[in-house]
């Protein structure tokens, strides 16, 4: 399910390649966010084609809309997205308590309000193992119980041994050959972060996810609290840290043994005008754009940049033409993809620390 196929020498950092019945994906490995199976301005086909060959959605959001009775018609998510990649569905655990009014937990799961329509649903950790199953998800995620960074102890712990519960139950419910990840929490307390990896590790998943970082915690606390997470958690399956994804903290947890990512960084940020850049992070809204007839990153190749001038893209966000939007998710979106094979690449070569020095001295 898992193999290894290279270890840096001087960094926790590797290669692998992670078997789903969608496709073999190499690691470390980035997965755009299409929450709801989609990917705003661009189709499945373009993603496909740049080169991800996983993407990740919600089982919340799609449980919400268009609802699993229509998904079901389809066989799959993958046949009714069209997507002809692997799909690792989140469990929605996440969604439920930032999204959400009034959800009340107890020991058998959640009961949360919809923020479409106001319609109550009770979310097991079996019901949404037997959602994902009906998604059909190369990769499911368990139900956990998110603690914000300001927790106390007490609320960190009795969320803890919620979330531990839980994957035993998923573990128990799951009848599909589909790929199951648990997911590692403990808050911002190292002794529970330690106990939670430890215990988890004892379920023999498929995978492991870290949960509950960058939620407002300094790049140190949720790093030092990472470390703890991956270094206890097996050395022999995938480990993915949900939700991080600046390319900064990308190459970190790398350099840690993270093998995988998500976020909606690049996709947010690009209807937003930001841009991700070989020489970082700019604004098209920039004034300096206006007459600029070089692309919007010259030593990028992408689909954006091959084509058309930094001012024009400019003039097209500034008008509010969609068309800008879906140039800069399709740059940002390049970006990303080729960072993680250089990424794979430098571990390949031996040099990867070479790689994340030159990465903090130029970036």
């Amino acid at each position: 399910m898992f193999k290894i196929i290279k270890r840096d020498e001087r960094t926790s950092a590797r290669i692998g390649e992670l078997f789903t019945k969608n496709g073999i994906i190499e690691t470390p490995v980035f997965m755009p966010v299409g929450t709801i199976g989609t990917i705003k301005s661009l189709s499945p086909y373009e993603i496909y084609d740049e080169g991800f060959k996983i993407m990740l959605s919600n089982t919340y959001h799609l449980f919400l809309r268009p609802g699993i009775d229509v998904i079901k018609k389809f066989g799959s998510l993958r046949n009714f997205t069209k997507y002809k990649g692997a799909i690792l569905t989140d469990s929605g655990g996440f969604q439920i308590f930032s999204l959400a009014k009034l959800a009340k937990i107890n020991g058998d799961g959640v009961s949360f309000m919809s923020h479409i329509d106001g319609e109550t649903h009770f979310f097991t950790p079996e019901r949404v193992i037997e959602i994902q199953e009906t998604l059909d998800s190369d990769i499911m995620m368990q139900l956990d119980v998110f603690s914000g960074h300001d927790a106390s102890r007490e609320t960190a712990e009795r969320d803890l041994n919620t979330t531990i519960n839980w994957a035993k139950r998923s573990i128990s419910a799951k009848k599909s050959d589909n790929l199951l990840f648990l997911i590692s929490q403990g808050n911002f307390f190292e002794d529970l972060r330690k106990k939670s990896a430890e215990i988890m590790s004892e379920l023999d998943a498929d995978g492991y996810a870290v949960g509950g970082l960058a939620v407002g915690e300094s790049k140190e606390t949720m790093f030092r609290m990472l470390n703890i997470s991956v270094s206890n958690l097996p050395k022999n399956k995938p480990r993915y840290l949900m939700g991080v994804g600046t390319p900064a903290d990308i190459i970190n947890a790398v350099s840690m043994g993270v093998d995988m990512f998500d976020c909606v960084m690049p996709t947010r940020n690009a209807r937003n005008g930001f841009i991700f850049t070989s020489d970082g992070t700019v604004n098209i809204k920039n004034s300096s754009y206006k007459t600029r007839t070089l692309p919007v990153d010259p030593k990028c190749n992408c689909f954006c940049c091959k084509n058309f001038s930094a001012a024009y893209v400019r003039h097209a966000f500034m008008t509010k033409e969609i068309f800008s939007q879906r140039l800069l998710t399709i740059h940002n979106l390049h970006f990303y993809q080729n960072f993680l094979s250089l990424i794979r690449q430098s571990i390949l070569d031996g040099n990867f620390h070479d790689f994340l020095q030159n990465y903090y001295k130029n970036y």
